[in-house]
């Protein structure tokens, strides 16, 4: 018995804001549910979700997403599009002759808007990857907790994708990146087979530590990283 991954979820102080931003953005609906606003993604992109809480501070979030880009008219775009919906440019140490732009959205996260012809995320869409502070061994996790391909694995840096393409997943290790803060960004499974606790068992055989338990039911869990995630209860909504 698996998990699907729903999402990713993002906290904010307001997170219609961010909601209506990406929705813009990505061209997607919010749907309203227990768990807040979610952004669903389909069968091959990430969902993503914002829930009410604290974005933290820029420089600091240990996930980042990728949007790709068709040409060098289309990355204009995108960007064009995201300062109007309410993004901002952000300095976080990148390069002046480095081809991909840094944004902020309204929450403050971070996101990249990549150059075109990057090889890496051929074909993965228009939300190419979510990448995350993390260890090879977490990537490894993930990929078992999934079900989801290896298709990178080189040093500390790894990276997974659905069987059925789309978003790919990567981790690496940034230097600075703080890890005492608490993380306002975390994965939310489904149990496949409306079977939450045998997905539960599954993640913490494979090295996750149980944390917390909801009183809606949701399970919170911590990757080998130390990374809380969440597994949502059968029933919950699939978005």
């Amino acid at each position: 018995m698996g998990s699907r991954l729903l999402a990713v979820t993002f906290e904010a102080e307001n997170p219609a804001e961010p909601a209506r931003f990406w929705a813009g953005l990505l061209g997607r609906e919010v749907v309203e549910d227990a768990g807040g606003l979610l952004l669903p993604g389909g069968d091959t992109q990430l969902g993503l979700r914002f829930a009410p809480g604290r974005a933290g501070r820029v420089g600091a979030h240990r996930m980042h997403l990728h949007l790709t880009s068709t040409d060098l008219d289309d990355q204009r775009h995108t960007v064009a599009t995201a300062i109007e919906l309410g993004g901002r440019h952000v300095d976080v140490g990148q390069r002046p002759e480095e081809p991909h732009v840094v944004l902020a959205d309204p929450a403050g996260y971070e996101f990249c808007v990549i150059e075109p012809g990057n090889g890496y995320l051929a074909g993965c869409g228009p939300l190419g990857e979510l990448t995350c502070a993390g260890t090879r061994q977490a990537g490894r996790f993930w990929s078992k907790a999934l079900g989801w391909s290896l298709v990178w694995d080189q040093g500390e840096q790894t990276a997974i994708q659905s069987p059925r393409g789309g978003t790919k997943v990567a981790w690496d290790v940034w230097d600075g990146t703080p890890t005492a803060e608490p993380n306002p960004q975390r994965f939310e499974l489904f149990p496949e087979d409306n079977d939450q606790r045998a997905a539960v068992d599954a993640v913490i055989a494979l090295g996750a530590a149980r944390l917390d338990v909801r009183d809606d039911g949701t399970v919170v869990l911590a990757d080998p990283d130390g990374t809380a995630f969440c597994v949502r209860p059968a029933g919950a909504g699939r978005g």
